[in-house]
């Protein structure tokens, strides 16, 4: 959207004073975020009634996909909904926000309406505008204006769009659509623009990246979700079709000097090409990002995710000795519909013998519109935060034993920047060990050495916004690739000095 704007000659302000038109980008994914996204537009709309009467108002994004029929009654105070497939048509869309304020505000002004006539026909600028197809079909392509968000030495490239499964408690398909894969030329020809303007880090993105690619074939099969069903779709792809793999060799064989990092892979789209190709290609790191959401085989099934304990476990071990090396992350949802305290030990014991080197847990989210959102046995709020809290320690005894294990070690590193001091200090104060943070004199509270430097990086197990950090004593240049020994570790951090 920004892209778009900027090309159309319009300028950004992050001043909500300075702007004509503000645009609150929503999610609607999980209860939390849904509630941030109306908290947002309702504080916009009160301050604008305040302070700028003429400024218009654009909801965007999934809120919008999600409840298309029922907001403009619901929120009359916004000028424009628009959906997914409308971003392109964002310049267009501010200038009609902007006017229909305008008019609407002169309209109330010299003519004041009774209560019981207040009644405004769909096409009034009285009545928010609603630009939301049904299904969205967009996905953005190498042609589309972008302004990156992100530092300059690290990218997000979006592969696909959408997905197929059937998960009880996800209502993205609904909101997303249905898996839409980029063409690969078109992939490759944004990477290379991506490392050109110096990008050092190309991070893979959709909603199911390991279906990357089976749609793109003649005749497309749809609803493929489990891995005997995949498998067999996968094996009749003819010579040459486009994989992840495929498009992971391509990637890979671009000049430059840069990591690719894989996100969001479905544990049911996995195949033994993907292990093979992700081992062999040096700028693929060995990080791999798999969701697995639970391990108990009724857990799985209520889930709909289409996976055994089973095929998992058999899955990670074919990955770990495929990929010497390799951190695997995953997330895992705790107070699911039925989730027994048996089932939620297996999860535990599940945890603590895989031990996995990046792991996430999320408290289930009730969702109406979900198979899950009906199911009978919901969990508490105050059970379902007990087990993540448990969850979670049960991870931090596995993070701290991978970090100590690190110690000594050399590794390549992508630095980010200058630490952040305060955020240091905080890590210390939270850390189980953090000796080499502190002056040999002290002996009270944690502080840093006055007079060191510290440089933050990450390593190939740490994916941006997401993972841990390395933090680097001394200086070295910004969004470079540098060598470091590890000298110590805190919670879920790494400690170094320039090898």
């Amino acid at each position: 959207m920004i892209g778009n704007l900027m090309k159309d000659g319009m300028q950004i302000t992050n001043t909500t004073e300075d702007a004509d038109v503000v645009i609150v980008n929503t999610c609607s994914f999980i209860d939390s975020a849904q509630e941030e996204s109306v908290d947002t537009i309702l504080e916009s709309a009160q301050w604008r009634q305040l302070q700028k009467p003429h400024q218009g108002l654009i909801v965007a994004g999934c809120l919008t996909q999600r409840y298309r029929k029922e907001l403009p009654s619901l929120m009359p105070e916004v000028d424009i909904f628009m959906g997914i497939d409308q971003v392109e048509e964002i310049a267009t869309l501010v200038r009609q926000a902007r006017a229909r304020r305008q008019h609407r505000n002169e309209s109330e002004s010299a003519m004041p309406l009774e209560p019981s006539t207040q009644e405004a026909s769909p096409k009034s600028p009285a009545t928010p505008l609603m630009e939301v197809t049904a299904r969205p079909r967009y996905i953005p392509d190498v042609h589309t204006a972008r302004f990156r968000l992100t530092p300059p030495h690290f990218a997000y490239l979006k592969i696909a769009e959408g997905c197929n499964h059937p998960c009880s408690f996800c209502i993205i398909p609904r909101m997303r659509g249905s898996h839409r894969s980029r063409q690969p030329d078109d992939i490759i020809q944004e990477a290379k623009h991506l490392i050109a303007d110096g990008v050092r880090e190309i991070n893979l993105i959709s909603q199911d990246s390991t279906y990357y690619g089976l749609d793109l074939r003649d005749n497309p099969h749809r609803g493929i979700s489990s891995p005997e069903k995949f498998k067999q779709a996968s094996d009749a792809l003819p010579e040459g079709a486009s994989t992840l793999s495929s498009l992971l060799k391509e990637l890979n064989a671009l000049e430059g000097d840069f990591w690719i990092r894989i996100l969001y892979t479905h544990p049911a789209h996995w195949t033994d090409e993907l292990i093979q190709t992700i081992a062999s290609c040096e700028k693929v790191v060995k990080y791999v990002d798999i969701p697995l959401q639970h391990i108990h085989p009724n857990m799985l099934e209520r889930m709909r995710r289409e996976t055994t304990r089973d095929y998992i476990e058999d899955l990670l071990q074919r990955i770990r000795k495929g990929i010497p090396e390799i951190a695997i992350r995953t997330t895992f949802i705790v107070g699911f519909p039925g989730e027994t305290q048996a089932y939620f030990e297996s999860l535990l014991e599940f945890v603590q013998t895989t031990r996995f080197e990046r792991l996430g847990v999320f408290t289930y989210s009730h969702e109406a519109g979900t198979r899950a959102g009906s199911m009978a046995n919901q969990v508490s709020d105050e059970e379902k935060a007990a087990r993540r809290d448990q969850a979670m320690a049960c991870q931090l005894e596995v993070s701290r034993a991978w970090g100590a294990k690190q110690v000594g070690r050399t590794m390549r590193v992508l630095i980010e920047g200058t630490a952040d001091r305060e955020a240091m200090q905080e890590a210390m104060v939270r850390s189980w060990e953090h000796g080499h943070l502190r002056s040999e004199s002290e002996t009270s509270a944690p502080d840093l050495e006055e007079g060191i430097e510290w440089m933050v990086a990450r390593g190939q197990a740490d994916a941006p916004d997401i993972d841990g950090r390395v933090y680097v004593r001394g200086k070295l240049p910004a969004h470079s690739f540098q060598h470091v020994r590890i000298i110590g570790h805190t919670d879920y951090d790494l400690l170094a000095e320039p090898a």
